[in-house]
């Protein structure tokens, strides 16, 4: 039996856009129904998971899970700047409170990609009022979880976000095809980020941090391939694991790995195996993307809050989380402290520009009918929970 720390974090995550349905008060349902667009098709209803919520924790915990990530969608909080919705704010405390009623511990996100469209229009994160107003975004977010919950996530993947604002595309997010970052775009997020933190700060033994998506840059070999990735990765990566220095903990979001050459990234070999999102099978990215955080932070304590793959094939989902758990192991023994494991994705659900053809849930969902079927890969991962270690 590979063992996992005492109290570790088991369970799957979710992102208001792709599951809730009809945010239609974001940038992004701007974005998806825009002439010209390239998302493949607007979100809809997606899970229509604003209403089922409670269904969806339940499965969850049945299965024997003990924790659950999902984030705030701050357009439905405050659709129009300075206009708060008490029944929003009040909508998602029932998130909080349900999840403890399951026995589930809410990990909860404040911003995932998202931003309300009357933000977007006042230049989103390159407006210089950013700062502040991602902090007064956070205080209304105070009674959501100021009682029962222990990790609130400022910002996800703010180096994807950063790099989406260097092209305003989202066709692939794996770094081949994704815009170089921008900069200011990246500053503007770590004084929100900072600013969220000082926010939160106010409430006793809460724990804050943001999410970073590493991406487990290799170098092809060849001459000049490993002075392009050092440059290449730094403000991809290696800049926000450092600038999380200081923070309570900082999340992993690991997939796949990037092969640099002498003239940047290079897109995925003909020759292996692939998921849904085009993405190489590999699972080592997630004890590579750990390490690196460890490392670069400083030893701030880590917490995978996103892994897994896009397939039709359950069986490849419980190999590749099989395979990433026994890497994540081996970074615990060898001293990192590692917070817990939060699956991506709970719900099979809408996946940005690429629509809801790539399955990466534990629990498939009808899109008609909105009827949950669990997976065996939820009921592998909920025994692995339960034993609290891999066989």
């Amino acid at each position: 039996m590979l063992n996992f720390p005492n109290g570790f974090l088991w369970g799957a995550a979710t992102a208001a856009h792709q599951i809730e349905g009809n945010n239609v008060n974001n940038d992004w349902w701007v974005k998806e129904h825009a002439v010209g667009t390239q998302i493949v098709e607007p979100s809809g209803d997606a899970m229509d998971s604003y209403h089922r919520f409670g269904e969806d924790m339940k499965l969850l915990a049945d299965a024997g899970l003990n924790s659950y990530r999902f984030s705030i969608e701050w357009s439905r909080i405050e659709p129009e700047p300075g206009f708060v919705s008490r029944a929003e704010i009040d909508h998602y405390r029932r998130m909080v409170d349900t999840a403890l009623e399951c026995g589930l511990n809410p990990v909860v996100t404040l911003m995932h990609f998202t931003v309300p469209q009357w933000m977007f229009e006042k230049g989103f994160w390159r407006n210089p009022d950013a700062p502040e107003l991602f902090a007064r975004f956070t205080e209304l977010t105070l009674p959501i979880v100021a009682d029962g919950v222990d990790y609130v996530c400022t910002i996800n993947e703010p180096n994807i976000a950063a790099m989406l604002a260097g092209g305003e595309s989202a066709a692939n997010l794996v770094a081949f095809g994704l815009p170089r970052p921008d900069l200011q775009v990246a500053d503007a997020l770590l004084a929100s980020h900072k600013a969220s933190r000082e926010v939160l700060a106010s409430v006793p033994g809460l724990k804050s941090g943001w999410t970073v998506a590493t991406q487990a840059f290799h170098s092809t070999g060849e001459p000049g391939a490993d002075e392009k990735l050092r440059e290449y990765a730094y403000p991809s990566d290696d800049w926000y694991l450092e600038n999380a220095r200081g923070d309570d903990f900082i999340g992993v979001q690991a997939y796949t790995r990037t092969f640099v050459g002498p003239d940047g990234p290079l897109p995925v070999r003909d020759d292996v195996e692939t998921t849904l999102t085009g993405w190489e099978f590999f699972p080592p990215a997630l004890e590579l993307g750990v390490r690196a955080a460890w490392e670069l932070s400083g030893h701030v304590p880590v917490m995978v809050t996103e892994n897994g793959i896009a397939t039709a094939d359950d069986t490849r989902r419980i190999d590749y989380t099989d395979g990433a758990l026994r890497g994540l192991h081996a970074a615990i023994e060898d001293g990192i402290e590692v917070l817990g494991y939060l699956h991506w994705s709970a719900l099979d659900n809408y996946e940005w520009a690429s629509g809801f053809r790539p399955t990466f849930g534990l629990i498939a969902v009808d899109r008609e009918t909105f009827v949950r079927t669990p997976k065996p890969s939820l009921a592998w991962l909920g025994e692995v929970a339960r034993r609290n270690g891999l066989v």
